[in-house]
């Protein structure tokens, strides 16, 4: 992905001498001060053509890169395609947002979990990888044992999903809701809020037990379910229809029951980096406004979880 650039050219001064010698020094010190000027137009080209280059961060805006943490692995939202390049939803609504920066949005591979350790140890700028908004990441506590673990996120919310459940095509056993799970085996991505929402439904399940086996990406979970090695699988709705669409030509897996828990998708940055985050909402509410954001979302046919205007911290 590329940040448009445009170079700012300035125009050549000329004087006609009146006298050799004064002629003669006057041109040297005017070719001087226009050879000074183009240099810095040539280093300020990047952000010369992108109207919300200023509110970045200067240590940000003088790099031109946003280094970005992302679990590759979760088509449609980002994954990569037979040619090894990073594509999807995340990567097209960063290269647009970039247009409005000036600068690269370059993306990492790291594992779903990973990610926010990522954040705090400054390894990436921001993490975005369809990672659910919730109070537990706004306020750095684990989910599992409810203890704080960091500090926490702010994440500028620019989707809403929930989360769907699939089954091999024509083995749905009857499963509809979560309440079908009971005894039954799961297949999730490690970390998400499909892996939370099953951990809650083995609680109900008491003595009927639902098993769950947790991986670290999505890829590696449809293929255990692909495999036979498990009844059903769960995942955000868009990654769950791309892949009962997408793998084995659409003959491979069938979505069951309703969406549960719609809940916006975030760009999660550290919390004192207030001055990166107030940029990345004004760069998306700018590509919802001027129409980049809609094309993403009809290009990857995800409209049913398209926004109006991008929020800070509307997860619950």
């Amino acid at each position: 992905m590329t940040a448009s650039s445009t170079r700012r050219t300035t125009a050549a001064h000329s004087r006609t001498a009146a006298v050799g010698a004064i002629a003669v020094a006057g041109a040297l010190l005017l070719a001087g001060c226009g050879d000074q000027t183009k240099d810095k137009d040539a280093s300020t080209s990047e952000t010369s053509a992108a109207p919300l280059a200023d509110q970045l961060p200067k240590e940000i805006r003088d790099a031109g890169v946003i280094k970005v943490g992302s679990d590759i692995a979760y088509a449609p939202v980002e994954f990569k395609d037979d040619s090894g390049k990073t594509v999807g939803i995340d990567p097209d609504l960063a290269d647009a947002m970039g247009k409005q920066l000036g600068v690269k949005f370059e993306f990492e591979n790291g594992t779903f979990d990973t990610l926010l350790t990522g954040l705090r140890s400054k390894r990436y700028d921001i993490a975005m990888s369809a990672m659910t908004d919730t109070k537990d990441r706004q306020e750095g506590i684990d989910s599992d044992t409810g203890k704080k673990v960091g500090e926490g996120v702010d994440f500028v919310d620019y989707f809403t999903a929930g989360v769907s459940l699939y089954t091999p095509k024509g083995k749905t056993q009857n499963i509809k809701t979560w309440d079908d799970l009971c005894g039954k085996k799961i297949v999730v991505q490690r970390a998400t809020i499909s892996e939370d929402l099953a951990k809650e439904q083995a609680k109900k399940c008491g003595t009927n037990k639902l098993s769950i086996e947790a991986f670290d990406n999505d890829q590696q979970a449809q293929t255990r379910l692909r495999s036979g090695g498990a009844d059903v699988g769960s995942s955000d709705f868009p990654v769950a229809a791309y892949a009962v669409k997408t793998s084995g030509g659409g003959k491979d897996f069938e979505l069951v029951g309703e969406q549960v828990e719609a809940a916006p998708y975030g760009i999660a940055v550290a919390k004192p980096n207030t001055e990166l985050r107030d940029a990345l909402k004004a760069a998306m509410d700018a590509i919802i406004k001027n129409g980049e954001y809609d094309k993403v979302i009809a290009k990857w046919g995800v409209q049913a979880g398209a926004v109006k205007e991008a929020i800070v911290n509307g997860g619950k």
